[in-house]
């Protein structure tokens, strides 16, 4: 089992964006000294709740201060993207990175960031523009013919080679042919993970789904896989989850109740998932009533929250329920009292990492 972070991030509105930068930061900082595998920075331009703008210049800073662990895109969100600057920007940031980094892409799911790139998302375009969209990043990498090009709005020329200066596209990333590509999902038989299963990429479960809902997933990448004749793999699929760590069950459920899990999902999460996708993801039940879904039913249902026992517990639970994955995210938090996440993710480390190191689909399977 791997361990990561998916830092949407959170923070409440009218925060000090230079603050939260740095504090975000921190947070990377110190998940790298605990030893997790990775963090996948995400990408909002109209959410301010999610106030990154810019993941790839973030995970440039952010790898200046770490020394191990792997850096992602959570996503690049691809309709708000010409594909040559996308390029080079990804390239670049690869070549930073030297093996340390994942592209992942997506079409974005914030009202606002549809709006900037002028999508209905009920026509479902986003999924055509971004299936486009990385392809054209792709040749870029590989051998771009000269000509122009123009999709979705979008347009943009690849010059004639010129030997004699030296003119051409030329930028390649560092990991050949190109950094390991992941993609989100959060929909019920989401059509995005059966295109990650159809391409051989990471398949990533955001956390608005429960076991119901997950399993659904997988169906979708094993049934894009079989579309190219691949066999998906249980060990890249990624479940990002909402946890807190704290010394007994009532601290830690209490703390995440009161504090910035239930905040961020009884004031953002719930409100922009009730205005878009609607909280079907989230219904252990597809009979339950919307008004069921309150934090007391996530904090129990939902969220893995508890002791250390507790947690591991739990994550054993949700990893037998969908049939086994290979790796944990948690989802990023921004609490007042930075002390009170620090704890949990330094008892996540030390006293739940160890409670289940046996699990793996490999052990699922001999079990």
């Amino acid at each position: 089992m791997r361990y990561g972070y998916f830092m949407m991030p959170m923070h409440p509105p009218g925060s000090d964006i230079g603050v939260t930068l740095q504090a975000d930061l921190a947070q990377i900082d110190r998940l790298d000294g605990l030893d997790f595998d990775e963090a996948w920075i995400g990408e909002h331009f109209t959410a301010e709740w999610e106030n990154i703008a810019a993941p790839d210049i973030f995970i440039g800073a952010a790898l200046q201060r770490t020394r191990r662990i792997k850096l992602g895109t959570g996503v690049s969100c691809l309709p708000n993207h010409n594909p040559f600057h996308l390029a080079h920007r990804i390239a670049m940031l690869d070549q930073l990175a030297r093996g340390r980094f994942f592209w992942g892409v997506g079409s974005g799911g914030f009202p606002g960031d549809f709006e900037v790139a002028g999508i209905d998302p009920k026509t479902g375009i986003q999924r055509q523009i971004s299936i486009d969209t990385v392809d054209a990043v792709l040749a870029l990498w590989d051998d771009p013919i000269p000509g122009i090009y123009q999709n979705h709005g979008w347009t943009f020329t690849v010059p004639k080679p010129d030997p004699r200066i030296r003119k051409h596209v030329y930028l390649k990333p560092y990991q050949l042919p190109h950094p390991p590509i992941a993609v989100a999902g959060v929909t019920e038989k989401s059509e995005t993970l059966g295109l990650a299963g159809e391409r051989g990429w990471i398949p990533m479960s955001i956390n608005f789904v429960t076991p119901r809902v997950l399993n659904s997933h997988w169906d979708s990448i094993v049934a894009g896989a079989a579309r190219t004749g691949l066999t998906p793999n249980r060990d890249e699929w990624r479940i990002c989850r909402a946890v807190h760590v704290a010394e007994t069950d009532d601290q830690a459920r209490q703390e995440a109740l009161s504090g910035a899990i239930g905040r961020d999902y009884r004031d953002y999460f719930l409100p922009l998932l009730g205005l878009t996708r609607g909280l079907g993801g989230l219904k252990m039940e597809e009979s339950m009533k919307d008004s069921a879904i309150t934090l007391d039913y996530l904090a129990d249902q939902v969220w893995i929250v508890g002791s250390p026992e507790t947690v591991a517990r739990k994550i054993r639970e949700l990893f037998d329920a969908v049939g086994g994955f290979g790796g944990l995210l948690i989802g990023a938090a921004d609490w007042q009292d930075k002390t009170i996440w620090d704890r949990s993710m330094r008892q996540f480390a030390t006293e739940v990492m160890p409670r289940i190191a046996d699990l793996s689909p490999d052990s699922l399977a001999r079990a």
